[in-house]
């Protein structure tokens, strides 16, 4: 078996509880090798600005870790059908969208 990262994942979350469930996301993907594209909800967009100030303090590369706040029919949508993508759909089912 052959373990490397995947390219970049998108992570995207849910209004409910947005700072552990992006920590489900995030953890695992940046410890893993990957990029992170995290879309926070619409309802709770500061948790993401929050993610970012706290991945410039930790001192992880810059493009590394990046936040696109916007609405799911746009934002989201765009990055789940990206051919390139790794995302989850939810923290039980990762599905890769290409």
């Amino acid at each position: 078996m052959r373990r490397e990262p995947l390219g970049w994942v998108a992570a995207i979350v849910p209004w409910n509880y947005p700072l552990i469930i992006s920590a489900w996301k995030v953890g695992p993907a940046l410890l893993t090798g990957n990029s992170v594209v995290l879309k926070p909800a619409e309802q709770s967009p500061l948790s993401g600005s929050a993610w970012a100030s706290w991945a410039c303090e930790a001192g992880v590369p810059p493009s590394t870790f990046n936040v696109v706040p916007g609405f799911g029919e746009e934002a989201g949508k765009a990055l789940a059908l990206h051919r390139r993508s790794i995302w989850s759909a939810s923290p039980a089912r990762p599905r890769s969208a290409g």
